[in-house]
């Protein structure tokens, strides 16, 4: 009886000694990959009962109780949203991914992003979503030169992604 108690003991030591050092690793892609998700379903529309807004450092999500999770976001990258206009537009600093409305939903868009360097960041054709805002990941603390075409229309402007910056530019009309 000794012996199995002996035994049992220090089974559950070892099961306890390696439980205790298993944890659950998570590189900093990963979160990122996750924040990038998540911010993605809430501009995307999939935000039935909660709100999302996000600044240069956090997105915060407010659930149907008005319970508050914040997120940090990654330093090496910055989240920007642009929504651009023809005629209606609204003052915005922070994006709200489920409150904002820009005035061409769902539209499709030439867009360049150039940054200070001329390196080239995005030359693609791109579609905004439902509420009308085209979501990009930016690396940190730089300034880029934004074009945006539709329609033989043009937009340009100057955006920068140090801490405290807009997330959400609504100053870009065709014209």
């Amino acid at each position: 009886m000794k012996k199995s108690l002996l035994g049992v003991t220090g089974l559950l030591l070892i099961l306890i000694v390696v439980a205790c050092n298993v944890t659950k690793s998570t590189s900093g892609e990963e979160e990122t990959q996750d924040i990038k998700k998540i911010v993605q379903d809430y501009s995307g529309g999939n935000s039935e009962g909660v709100k999302a807004s996000i600044t240069s450092n956090d997105l915060i999500v407010t659930d149907s109780n008005n319970k508050e999770t914040t997120y940090e976001l990654p330093d090496d990258i910055f989240f920007v949203s642009i929504a651009p206009f023809v005629e209606t537009t609204h003052p915005c600093t922070n994006h709200n991914l489920t409150g904002c409305q820009g005035e061409l939903a769902e539209t499709v868009f030439d867009v360049y992003i150039e940054d200070e360097d001329g390196n080239v960041l995005v030359d693609e054709t791109m579609t905004s979503f439902k509420n009308g805002f085209i979501d990009f990941w930016l690396p940190s603390n730089k300034t880029y030169n934004v074009k945006i075409q539709y329609d033989g229309k043009l937009a340009e402007s100057e955006i920068s992604t140090f801490e405290g910056e807009n997330t959400c530019i609504t100053t870009m009309q065709l014209t």
